[in-house]
């Protein structure tokens, strides 16, 4: 079966390379072999899932109702759904499901395994369940607001008239893939949904299945052959866990990867000098920013805030550290998005925040600690910031730790400064707009914790502000309102946000097809050929 815990024997072989960088000299034809830092997978159930890596392999291995071309993301088009409508009220959409269609299992994808994932998440309220969560539906009445209608139709009820294009991106979530309902549940565990065993197994219906997943090891991904569409070229897709681009690059120069997913600027000029290998970039949604908890005193002053806004060189940075691989950003909402503030007011300006931290009343500064992912980059980003930080007598520690260790402290929100990645979930302004610049409850036992709840950022003004962006019908009108909410952020909120960042690769030149998308779930490499 799919699920089980031994290899196939060419998989076994492909391990091989696990040895060492001279093992092999060039990867098997028919499998394609990453290198990337894996490290921030905490799980694989779509539920839940809510992590870049695991984001971009749920997205070749999951379907959802419907999708959109990553090139161009107004074209909506039907995956697993056939065709929707639009209720006349706005308060509701029916989908109808392609007939045909099976699961890696061989069991036919129904509008009953479409019901039963939609509520599955609500239920199990994850950290992504908030997607679907915020039209209404909650634990008490998801039964009755995402329905089966017949034998091929889902009705999906909201609680007030959104904007339909909101909706459907929001269903492209990973969040919104869906599950084998029969393999599921039986595996499920004293009411689970199957969420323990789904945690680290598979019951999808994409182009390749999830075979294996060893922690900060690897991840082996292998063709399904019971998939709808067109098969994969490759057999087998493996994700290896080498967080360094030295490495990376070695293996990749040898010919033991296929494609390297995180080389530094200087790496990526020796990559760009070499003929038998080749660069692939395309814009990211994703923002680079920090986090300031506003449990921490001196966080909490409106005039630290902003003072931290000007004690970092964004453009040293961008050029030197993150150079080709990010551009200076500093609102919300990515380039690219409806209503998005190119705007960057700050530069590193020490003795404009040395005036601000002494209307604060710490005119010498304090301590501080900050979480950083270690890796490569991150790290010189932190330290980099560290620096300057000195210079206005703010010191600060750097905490390093792997992916899910920072992550799980920071959804604590047990942190004083966080260092961050943010990609949108979904092609919509609400994305962005619901986790900087909402926060519906500040308590510590909230439903709802976006990353405004992480910082303990209580902001019910500019809540409703949002809240009435996401009902206006009129783009234009819309687009005005989001451009207010993110001024008004870049002055008082606790986010420096520094980045948007440009995805780069390196990969073998005989390496076509592999499509970098403005979200980690677009990323694909379905029809990869070598």
């Amino acid at each position: 079966m799919l699920h089980s815990r031994t290899l196939l024997a060419a998989t076994v072989a492909v391990f091989g390379l696990f040895a060492g960088p001279d093992a092999r000299a060039e990867t098997p034809p028919d499998t394609l072999i990453q290198a990337w830092a894996i490290d921030d997978i905490i799980s694989l159930d779509p539920a839940e899932i809510f992590e870049f890596t695991a984001s971009e392999i749920a997205g070749n291995s999951y379907e959802g109702l419907i999708g959109y071309d990553p090139m161009d993301v107004t074209k909506i088009y039907g995956k697993i759904a056939e065709s929707w409508e639009v209720a006349a009220d706005g308060m509701s959409i029916s989908f109808k499901i392609k007939p045909g269609r099976t699961f890696a299992s061989g069991n036919p994808i129904t509008a009953e395994d479409v019901v039963f994932s939609l509520t599955r998440a609500v239920k199990l309220d994850k950290s992504p369940a908030f997607i679907l969560t915020q039209f209404g539906l909650n634990a008490d009445n998801v039964d009755q607001m995402v329905t089966q209608e017949g034998d091929d139709t889902v009705v999906f009820r909201m609680d007030k008239p959104y904007a339909p294009t909101l909706v459907l991106y929001c269903l492209t979530a990973t969040v919104g893939f869906v599950v084998d309902k029969q393999t599921v549940m039986a595996n499920e565990q004293n009411g689970d949904f199957g969420y323990e065993w789904l945690k680290t197994n598979y019951a999808g219906s994409g182009p390749f299945s999830i075979r294996e997943w060893r922690a900060n090891e690897a991840v082996v991904l292998e063709r399904n052959e019971n998939y709808s569409g067109d098969a994969a070229p490759m057999a087998r897709v493996i994700y290896r866990h080498i967080p360094e681009g030295a490495t990376q690059r070695l293996l990749l120069e040898q010919g033991d990867i296929d494609i390297a997913r995180s080389l530094t600027a200087e790496e990526l000029d020796a990559v760009r000098a070499n003929a038998d290998l080749k660069i692939q970039e395309g814009p990211k949604g994703s923002i680079y920013y920090l986090g300031l908890n506003q449990k921490n005193e001196n966080l909490s002053k409106p005039e630290v805030r902003q003072a931290m806004k000007y004690l970092v060189d964004y453009q040293a940075i961008a050029d030197t550290i993150m150079k080709g691989k990010v551009t200076v950003h500093q609102a919300f909402l990515p380039k690219g998005f409806l209503g998005a503030l190119e705007d960057t007011p700050f530069s590193l300006d020490v003795a404009k925040a040395k005036e601000l931290l002494a209307a604060a009343g710490v005119p010498d500064g304090f301590s501080v600690t900050m979480d950083t992912r270690n890796t490569p980059e991150i790290t010189g980003i932190a330290q980099a910031i560290q620096q300057t930080m000195a210079q206005a007598g703010i010191q600060m520690e750097l905490i390093p730790g792997d992916g899910q260790q920072t992550l799980t402290k920071y959804r604590a929100r047990n942190h004083d400064i966080y260092i961050g990645r943010w990609g949108p979930d979904y092609q919509d302004p609400h994305t962005n707009a619901d986790t900087f610049a909402r926060n519906p409850d500040n308590s510590d036992d909230a439903a709802s914790k976006p990353l405004a709840w992480r910082n303990a950022w209580d902001i019910p003004d500019m809540t409703a502000k949002a809240d009435a962006a996401v009902l206006e019908g009129d783009a234009g009108k819309r687009g005005e309102m989001y451009l207010e909410i993110q001024k008004e952020h870049q002055e008082t909120s606790p986010f420096v946000i520094m980045f948007q960042e440009i995805e780069v690769s390196a990969m073998r030149s005989n390496v076509n097809g592999f499509i970098v998308g403005p979200s980690f779930n677009d990323n694909n490499f379905a029809h990869v050929t070598k």
